[in-house]
């Protein structure tokens, strides 16, 4: 799986918003995408990528302490 970087994300947001198929980015890699839906689904993934780069980095984690209420 390749590493993406908000640089990666703001430039296929970029493409899309000007209509553009072919994305080169940060670390050299060329995509070219047939459709503007395969670009949104590209999009969604890079995005989600960053965010779990981003958690990782500053240490927020998704886990959460169950609570429990007695009937009482």
């Amino acid at each position: 799986m390749a590493s993406y970087t908000e640089a990666d994300l703001q430039r296929i947001r970029g493409a899309i918003a000007r209509g553009i198929k072919s994305v080169t980015f940060a670390d050299g890699r060329k995509r070219e995408y047939h459709s503007l839906t395969e670009m949104l689904a590209a999009e969604k993934v890079i995005a989600a990528a960053v965010e779990i780069q981003t958690e990782a980095v500053g240490g927020r984690g998704r886990r959460r302490t169950p609570y429990y209420k007695s009937g009482l």
